[in-house]
């Protein structure tokens, strides 16, 4: 048997799991192959994002996403080089035009990496970019950018330690199992999965 990237319930029997691509209707929303949240609904977990504004989420490959993560978009922003931050202009009876785009604070678009684990009701602030094979921590508020591999807690959000040392990352992000075949990876597993580190660096130093 082999994994399916487009069967929404990867898990048999079990429908509280679901990968994410396959379920995506948001043409600003870009999911990788095989990332998977821990509900039934993902796009509920993305909020603000109006196509007036124009930024994209994006996410990479086997990301794994626990129940509660929100993404908060550039449109949850407000003014703030005036007077007041109250939008006045999208309430009804107050005939006030919408600011120009300069006026707000744009993040640009948020890019989570490829095998990125995001713990429990984590927050995700706009234009944050997450790097490949990064860490983090359930009830963080990820307010700045995570470098690969790299664990991170807290709010705001604080780097505890990268996973492993440089030669290693640079190993792993020139290696990009994620974007290997369904059937490389799977010979890989033992390897991606083994704990023996040194093992790893010397069959990765062989491959790349």
């Amino acid at each position: 048997m082999r994994p399916d990237p487009n069967a929404i319930h990867p898990i048999r029997g079990y429908d509280k799991e679901i990968l994410v691509k396959p379920t995506v209707t948001n043409p600003n929303i870009i999911v990788g192959d095989f990332t998977y949240i821990a509900d039934s609904d993902f796009e509920r977990h993305v909020t603000h994002l109006y196509d007036s504004l124009g930024d994209r989420l994006v996410i990479g490959k086997f990301c794994q996403i626990a129940a509660g993560v929100e993404f908060v978009m550039n449109g949850a922003n407000h003014q703030m080089n005036g007077a007041t931050t109250y939008p006045f202009f999208t309430m009804e009876g107050w005939d006030a035009s919408a600011p120009d785009k300069s006026d707000l604070p744009f993040k640009g678009d948020t890019v989570i990496g490829n095998d990125v684990w995001i713990g429990q009701n984590v927050v995700i602030l706009p234009g944050v970019h997450v790097g490949d094979g990064a860490i983090i921590g359930a009830n963080c508020v990820v307010s700045k950018d995570v470098d690969p591999y790299t664990i991170v807690v807290g709010n705001p959000v604080k780097t505890v330690r990268k996973r492993f040392d440089d030669e290693l990352i640079d190993l792993l992000l020139r290696f990009s199992w994620w974007d290997k075949s369904i059937d490389e990876i799977k010979a890989l597993i033992p390897l991606l999965t083994g704990s023996d580190i040194e093992a790893l660096r010397r069959e990765l130093k062989a491959r790349v």
